[in-house]
């Protein structure tokens, strides 16, 4: 398991969370959410805590939501400035930069 979530945290490519992902029913979620870092790179994660602020480390850009609940990427980190709401199983059709994000912003 510590390997897995040590490749999971590499994979995020420096996804600063503000708080620990919860455990249990109450994390499972459907889908994920991916995005495109630095140099073009994918990224992807499966699950995300829902209404926490998280800032990105690094660039990102292209905000795609598999979940099944509205996720907010903002221009700012800490959730602030310019936001670009993406509904369940959407995208972002104009490759909006960003540095923070929020699943199922309340």
């Amino acid at each position: 398991m510590r390997l897995f979530r040590n490749a999971v945290v590499a994979a995020l490519g420096g996804l600063l969370l503000a708080t620990a992902l919860p455990t249990g029913s109450a994390a499972a979620m459907d889908g994920g959410f991916a995005w495109v870092g630095p140099k073009g790179k994918p990224y992807f994660v499966h699950q995300l805590p829902p209404n926490k602020c998280m800032s990105m480390e690094q660039e990102a850009r292209g905000a795609q939501n598999y979940m099944s609940k509205p996720l907010a990427v903002y221009s700012e980190k800490n959730c602030k400035g310019k936001e670009l709401r993406l509904g369940p199983r959407s995208k972002d059709p104009k490759n909006f930069p960003f540095k923070s994000l929020k699943y199922d912003p309340r």
